[in-house]
């Protein structure tokens, strides 16, 4: 046999013994997941985005039969956990965990590395939380057009806390000084929690927070309630407005929900999709939605695409107006 002939011969079953080990790859691939899946999160362990992450793990590792674990990075405004993702293997492995922070933060950082709705593919919405309008019980207003009339009243004298710049209760209370065309100082804390303390202790006079965080001091006559900033009232406080019955088109929520890296298999997507979907049909998953002040937000990938657009629009006007900026 001449060496050409055995040459042919030793690659030919080189080949097939290539061929061998991608089998199972194959098979695994119509058994999604074969191994533990990762959520990145870009927030600190104990916050109300990092549960909805749990919330969330737990319920896929229950459906799928596969660990997903809550994988925490914080930093930079969620900036580092996305670009973490954007960079992870799009195989179905590597989820983020997706926020209203991902919609500000495409006009608040002019120099990401990456952008979000071309570089991720959006899988599912978890969760849709309204905020409310909250005010120190001090200040006199007690409606929404009251609290107007006193701002216009007293321009650059009211003080309105949040947890960043940037941050959800921030643009939140940036799109209400634009409609209402009201003068409020924002103060920026280092989270929500320190500028909760200071509204209830008098320092600060208005937040846009989140109606979880605030409902047990507005129960208990610590904060006064105004509105919820959602389209539509609140079940957890049905007698409270909407801002928009005052400021027409106003609407302000946070949102949760996953995504996954460009390029994942559609099938991947799919099944992920699915299996979310399938949560808000439960009334466990519900109940722990509820819990945390929302409710469930079903749809396709397609719907929750629509969403993130159509949030990143939104507030990268807001931003433009208050003229707002991270770097």
């Amino acid at each position: 046999m001449g060496l050409f002939m055995r040459r042919r011969i030793f690659l030919r079953l080189a080949a097939g013994a290539a061929a061998v080990p991608a089998l199972p790859r194959l098979m695994r691939a119509d058994t999604y997941p074969s191994r533990p899946v990762h959520i990145l999160v870009g927030f600190a362990p104990g916050g109300a985005a990092d549960t909805i992450a749990r919330v969330t793990a737990q319920w896929l590792s229950q459906r799928l039969g596969q660990q997903f674990v809550v994988d925490n990075r914080p930093g930079a405004g969620t900036n580092i956990a996305t670009e973490e993702a954007v960079r992870a293997t799009p195989d179905g492995y590597t989820l983020l965990l997706v926020t209203g922070s991902n919609a500000i933060n495409a006009t608040l950082y002019q120099n990401l590395s990456f952008n979000f709705l071309r570089d991720m593919a959006p899988v599912a919405g978890v969760i849709r939380v309204p905020h409310v309008m909250v005010v120190n019980p001090q200040l006199p207003a007690k409606t929404v057009p009251e609290f107007i009339a006193y701002a216009k009243a007293n321009p650059g004298k009211i003080n309105m806390g949040s947890g960043g710049i940037g941050s959800t209760l921030h643009v939140a209370g940036e799109l209400f000084k634009m409609m209402a065309g009201v003068d409020l100082v924002h103060v920026p804390y280092r989270g929500d929690a320190p500028a909760l303390v200071d509204l209830i202790g008098g320092q600060i006079q208005v937040m846009f927070d989140l109606t979880t965080a605030s409902i047990g001091f507005i129960k208990a006559g610590k904060l006064r309630a105004l509105a919820v900033t959602s389209a539509t009232r609140s079940p957890a406080l049905p007698d409270l407005p909407t801002i928009g019955e005052f400021l027409p088109g106003y609407e302000a929520i946070s949102f949760e929900g996953i995504a996954a890296p460009k390029g994942t298999p559609a099938d991947v997507v799919a099944r992920i999709n699915k299996e979310i979907n399938a949560g808000f049909a439960d009334a466990g998953f519900q109940a722990r939605l509820a819990d945390l002040g929302g409710e469930g937000l079903p749809g396709t990938p397609a719907d929750f695409t629509k969403l993130i657009a159509s949030e990143t629009e939104k507030w990268g006007r807001v931003v433009k107006f208050a003229n707002l900026s991270a770097n």
